[in-house]
């Protein structure tokens, strides 16, 4: 159906064509799939990293609460210190008190 003055197309020339585009459409599925693979790589090594960092939190949380658990003992022995000081203050102070009441009241 070409019109005056125009050639038609050669057969020949028809099939290079034809060849042509099946080889872009196979270049670019070469492209594809070498995407989808390295996209592949990207999201295992990034399952691999989530799983590192997980296993890092884990072990971060037991030593935060191993932490945690020596600075409770540590507070309490402290305070339990704290309160043997003060009860030993209050015995000096009240011990000496007592006895010079107790010598200054006239026993019947």
């Amino acid at each position: 159906m070409a019109g005056p003055g125009i050639p038609s197309p050669q057969p020949s020339n028809k099939a290079a064509a034809v060849q042509n585009q099946v080889n872009e459409v196979i270049g670019m599925m070469h492209n594809n799939i070498e995407k989808v693979m390295a996209r592949g790589e990207k999201l295992e090594s990034l399952q691999n990293k989530t799983d590192d960092l997980q296993q890092g939190a884990l072990q971060f949380k037991k030593g935060a609460n191993k932490v945690r658990g020596q600075m409770w003992w540590k507070d309490l022995k402290m305070k339990m210190i704290i309160a043997a000081i003060i009860v030993i203050i209050i015995i000096i102070i009240v011990v000496p008190l007592v006895t010079q009441v107790k010598a200054a009241v006239p026993s019947s």
